[in-house]
């Protein structure tokens, strides 16, 4: 019966350390699929706003530091963007 026991304490064990390492890895994989989320609407945006602006004089200059506060922001970096270039 001690066997039996011990075998079934480590199956459990293992089962609660298998779901804390999974629930783990899950909060970063969130955050790095809202940040990829957020960098490709923001690029999309600032092509249109380059695309439809060029004509008028407004655009948003395509550079590491912007790319950053798009990938952060995202939309409302875009808009910020916006408002600071022009």
């Amino acid at each position: 019966m001690g066997t039996e026991m011990g075998v079934f304490l480590t199956f459990g064990g293992a089962l609660i350390l298998l779901f804390l390492l999974g629930k783990a890895l899950l909060v970063p994989l969130k955050a790095v699929l809202r940040l990829m989320i957020n960098s490709v609407a923001g690029a999309v945006l600032i092509m249109v706003i380059n695309f439809i602006g060029m004509n008028i004089g407004v655009w948003i200059p395509i550079n590491v530091i912007n790319a950053f506060i798009v990938g952060i922001l995202g939309v409302p970096g875009v808009v910020m963007l916006l408002l600071l270039c022009n």
